[in-house]
């Protein structure tokens, strides 16, 4: 089983502050027999490591995708759309087909269900996110595993967890 991962919870520092965020625990909860394809949309787009923090604003992810939403810088409110984009797709062609994805919550690329809108934690994928969504792959939050374990629709679950 292949499935595509927030790199920071694999314990590389690409966060947007330079730092990572490892979660042994949530990967450990899916067993054996995984391939993990480690990735970062936003440096995957040029952004770099540290970079400004973002938010999305005039909606989520599937909004900057339809053309209705951008991703702007904190500090200056420079657009970082064409970025986040470009890194979402990249991000897509190597993670190589996954079977899921683990991501890191409230992340203005990678949050699944809740993520930075209008300067607020809302309701809403992040761009990477609602990319993989819309190309039917199981979402699955870091956080959300720790707690209830990979959902029913995750391939793990759906094999018995192996």
């Amino acid at each position: 089983m292949r499935i595509v991962v927030s790199a920071c919870l694999l314990g590389r520092a690409c966060r947007y502050d330079g730092a990572s965020k490892p979660k042994p625990d949530a990967l450990t909860r899916f067993g054996e027999g995984v391939e993990w394809a480690p990735v970062c949309p936003e440096e995957l787009g040029g952004l770099g490591t540290p970079r400004p923090g973002a938010d999305l604003r005039g909606g989520d992810g599937a909004a900057v995708w339809r053309g209705e939403a951008k991703v702007l810088r904190e500090a200056d409110d420079v657009d970082v759309t064409a970025a986040f984009c470009a890194g979402a797709e990249r991000a897509w062609a190597l993670a190589g087909a996954p079977d899921a994805a683990l991501l890191k919550a409230r992340s203005p690329s990678c949050g699944v269900g809740t993520t930075h809108i209008d300067g607020q934690v809302q309701r809403g994928d992040g761009v990477f996110a609602a990319l993989l969504r819309a190309k039917g792959v199981p979402l699955i939050d870091d956080e959300a595993v720790l707690i209830s374990g990979p959902p029913s629709s995750a391939p793990s679950a759906r094999r018995g967890g192996a």
